[in-house]
Parts: C-alpha cells; sequence; structure tokens
C-alpha cells in the first residue's frame, strides 16, 4: 500500500473515530505557509535562510491526518483539547509527487482547543537542527568562489554583482552559454567531500534561475577511479524566477562503497533551441548529521 493510500485509510477512519451522530460540523485548521527562522546554536552556520518548505505533514495526537500544500484550511471531525504536529516538508529533487518531511528541519507543535466551526490559525515557523553540519557551503559573496572550471569547458563561471539578477547577499554565480562559441561549462567542487555514508541523510541545496537547463552529479573518488554518477537536472524556466532544489545525495553516497571522498559537479550545454543561456546558482550547501 502506498503512502497516499495509508494516509487515506488513516485519514477516513481517523475522522470516523471522532464522528457523533447527525454528522457534526467540522472544526478547522488553518495552516499558513513556513517559515525558516535562525537557529542561535548554529552561530549563523546555515548561511542564507532560503527554502522551498511548501508543504507539511500534518499529525494530531500522533495520527496522521494528511499532507498538504501550504497554505490550507483543514476540516476535522474531532473537538476538544488536542495537539497539533507539524513537519515541514519538501518536494525531494524537485520532483512534485515526492513531499518528504525534510530530516534537517524541526518540526512544530502546537495545543489547540479544537471546536465546531471555529478556525485554529497555526504559523509555522522551523529552523535547522541544532546538530546539522554544514559541511560545504557557496554563496558567492566573496571574490574566490568553490567550483574549479573543468579544462573542456569554453564557458565560465563568474561572480554576479550589482545585478537585479542578484536576490540573495551581494552576489551570485552566472554561467553564460552561448552556441556559436562558450557553449559548454563544466564545473567542479574544488574541495574533497568525505560524506558519511550508511544510509546516513546527505542533501545539496541550491537556489537556481535558468534559461537553460544544467545537470547536476556527484563524482565518488579514490585512489584508482573516479566513478560519475550524473543526478538530477535543473529545468529551465523561462518565467526568470528564482527556485530552490532539495536534492536527496543519501543513496548515491551510501552506494559509492569504494569512494573515499566526492565532488559535485554541474554540466551546462547549450539547450539545442536556444542561442544563448544563463544560469544564476546561490547558496548551495551539503548538510547531513
Amino acid at each position: 500500500m502506498n503512502v497516499l493510500k495509508i494516509i487515506s485509510v488513516l485519514f477516513l477512519l481517523f475522522s470516523i473515530s471522532g464522528c457523533v451522530k447527525n454528522n457534526p460540523a467540522p472544526a478547522f485548521i488553518q495552516i499558513d505557509k513556513w517559515e525558516l527562522e535562525a537557529n542561535p546554536s548554529l552561530n549563523l552556520e546555515e548561511g542564507v535562510l532560503t527554502h522551498a518548505l511548501t508543504d507539511a505533514w500534518v499529525y494530531i495526537d500522533d495520527k496522521i491526518i494528511g499532507v498538504f500544500e501550504l497554505p490550507v484550511k483543514i476540516p476535522v471531525l474531532v473537538t476538544g483539547n488536542k495537539t497539533i504536529r507539524i513537519f515541514p516538508a519538501i518536494r525531494k529533487n524537485g520532483i512534485r509527487d515526492t513531499k518528504t518531511i525534510y530530516p534537517f528541519c524541526e518540526s512544530v507543535s502546537v495545543p489547540v482547543n479544537l471546536v465546531q466551526n471555529e478556525t485554529v490559525t497555526i504559523s509555522p515557523k522551523t529552523r535547522y537542527f541544532s546538530n546539522t553540519k554544514f559541511y560545504w557551503k557557496e554563496e558567492f559573496e566573496d571574490v574566490g568562489f568553490s567550483f574549479e572550471t573543468d579544462p573542456v569547458s569554453n564557458a565560465t563561471i563568474i561572480r554576479k554583482t550589482n545585478s537585479p539578477e542578484v536576490k540573495y547577499g551581494s552576489g551570485c554565480g552566472l554561467i553564460s552559454l552561448n552556441k556559436n562559441s562558450d557553449s559548454l561549462w563544466i564545473g567542479y567542487t574544488n574541495k574533497q567531500l568525505v560524506l558519511p555514508k550508511s544510509g546516513a541523510e546527505v542533501y545539496l541545496e541550491i537556489d537556481f534561475k535558468t534559461n537553460n537547463n544544467i545537470l547536476t552529479g556527484v563524482l565518488g573518488i579514490n585512489s584508482f577511479e573516479i566513478k560519475q554518477n550524473p543526478f538530477i537536472q535543473l529545468n529551465k524556466d523561462q518565467n526568470g524566477e528564482w527556485r530552490k532544489i532539495y536534492l536527496d545525495l543519501k543513496e548515491i553516497v551510501s552506494n559509492s562503497t569504494s569512494a573515499e571522498y566526492f565532488e559535485i559537479y554541474l554540466r551546462a550545454l547549450i539547450d539545442p533551441e536556444n542561442t544563448t543561456g544563463e544560469i544564476y546558482i546561490d547558496n548551495l550547501k551539503i548538510l547531513f548529521f
């Protein structure tokens, strides 16, 4: 039975358990969008607090009532003093149907009194757990940055400043592509990333804005070989909006049993229908516990 079916069954059972005669009117839970705030214990290690916590797993007294896109107003057929627990959820790897609890952000527990025909409003705030390790970050705030361009590239990455395209802080990365000359860029993180295996949670966060597709990937490296693991394509968006994606690296990293360390790579090749392309990236972070 898949997750959605389980949730539907549980929601039905939960609703039935709260029913009394004559089909009573529901109480309502209004949940606003998530706010991500700093965790004082991390001493600003989180960097810029961007997020795409679009959804929530919602429980009442430890019983799940569903997974919802926020904001949402939920009718429930239970009343009285209850505890609502809300878990921040992401769309893992940018896939809309993969609404996964983000393991690095705290849940919210709120005691409420549910009354028929009345609405309880919750404005949930979350933060990264205090034991989250921000192992590598690139925010393009300094002149030097953490990417090495592959020699096969004919395009380059630069730090873009003093531009309306910069949304966070004072700079972002820009890869400019041109069909006639600078048509390919490949870049690697310039740090040997020693990442936890054995099923440990490892994520890469990226803010990006692009009118040209770009491929992400992971290199597993040891003394004898470099294994390339192409991963998720960041799709272009002609609307020119900044987006955020959460890439789950756990499977690649844990399955790379012979790798001594890793490097993240990005590969951008001019799309066939484009004559030019612009790819902006910012706030890249690798997280684990």
